[in-house]
């Protein structure tokens, strides 16, 4: 099989696992929270054309079709096998993916910018079409139907006819009316994007975090005056309530405090980091963290989110891995990206559908 060559971001993501490592286990102990751990032994199921490499994001579209971005491409699961959607297209790492409301669809490389996909054919945005970077990590469409691109270096707005991009500068993220892009990766860049139940956009960025009320980026801190570094996930669930991950920890912005009531307004619910978060049907929230050298999937009970110190459930996959992307399917499954495929979760166990090794064309 041809091996691609990690790129820079990778091995910065990798260093960000491994070197935190102490930190995280620290963590654990200081929090005293309590752990179920709910072991399971994953049943390889072979599939030729399923990723084996990392998966980086995982959605369901409306059709009920899984698509994942993964270093080997764009893979569509339609409930009985799998098909590289990208593999005449790119052979770019693929980090981000999303389906728009007109149901076409949006592929984030990194280091060949944005493709656009309609089911049928492919049209690929780069900085000299005005995207900001051609590194793309996070997409999002706003409320205004606007795609979203975070970026190595800030974030491109596209209206379907022109970029607005917003550049970050010190701690906040200023609008370009320049018309620059960046040919090189940046030192900083925004890695997730929200626009919340009022309208506002909130930035996660490799410095802080950033919440945007359309002209102003508002650099946002803990109670202790801190900023929140390498901001990794953002997600808000039914009550409105904003979950972040971060370096130190998973937090929880309660919507119903001011901002500027000392901190108060953000609970610190586990010293695990969350590299992505999601609210499954139940209203239990989902992410995969960094533990030791490892990851672990990990399940704090909805029923306890209000509690000082949730309870938790770590889900083991039983194979020593990085886990990156998660999703709830309709059917109530867990999908999990890894850096060797994808697992999936029926509430019981594991499924590890392992890609076949491909000989290099």
């Amino acid at each position: 099989m041809k091996q691609t060559k990690l790129p820079t971001l990778l091995f910065v993501f990798l260093l960000f696992a491994c070197n935190l490592s102490n930190t995280f286990c620290e963590g654990q102990n200081q929090t005293k929270q309590s752990q179920d751990t709910i072991r399971s032994e994953p049943k390889d199921v072979n599939s030729s054309n399923g990723p084996n490499n990392i998966v980086r994001t995982i959605i369901q579209d409306r059709k009920g079709n899984i698509w994942m971005a993964s270093w080997e491409g764009v893979f569509k699961y339609d409930g009985k096998s799998f098909t590289n959607i990208t593999s005449k297209v790119s052979s770019t790492p693929f980090f981000s993916i999303i389906e728009d409301r007109n149901g076409n669809f949006w592929f984030g490389t990194i280091g060949s910018g944005v493709y656009f996909y309609d089911g049928k054919f492919f049209k690929n945005f780069t900085t000299k079409d005005g995207l900001l970077n051609n590194d793309v990590t996070k997409i999002y469409e706003d409320k205004a139907g606007n795609i979203c691109f975070g970026c190595s270096g800030g974030a491109s707005f596209y209206d379907g006819k022109s970029f607005r991009n917003y550049i970050l500068k010190g701690d906040t993220l200023i609008e370009d009316t320049l018309g620059k892009t960046f040919e090189e990766r940046q030192p900083t860049g925004v890695n997730t994007i929200l626009q919340d139940g009022t309208g506002k956009f909130w930035f996660g960025t490799t410095q802080n975090l950033l919440l945007f009320d359309g002209k102003t980026a508002t650099p946002l801190s803990n109670k202790d005056g801190k900023s929140f570094k390498n901001v990794w996930s953002i997600s808000e669930d039914r009550k409105g309530s904003i979950w972040f991950g971060v370096d130190e920890g998973l937090y929880r912005f309660n919507p119903s405090v001011s901002l500027h009531a000392d901190g108060d307004a953000f609970t610190k619910v586990s010293n695990r980091s969350a590299l992505c978060i999601i609210e499954d049907q139940k209203g239990n929230i989902w992410t995969t963290t960094v533990v030791g050298r490892n990851c672990e999937v990990l399940c704090y009970d909805g029923k306890t989110l209000s509690d000082k110190i949730p309870s938790v459930s770590n889900v083991s996959i039983g194979v020593y891995n990085l886990y990156f992307g998660i999703l709830e399917a309709l059917d109530g499954s867990i999908w999990v990206g890894s850096g060797i495929g994808v697992f999936v979760y029926d509430g019981k166990a594991f499924v590890h559908y392992k890609g076949t090794e491909r000989k290099e064309e």
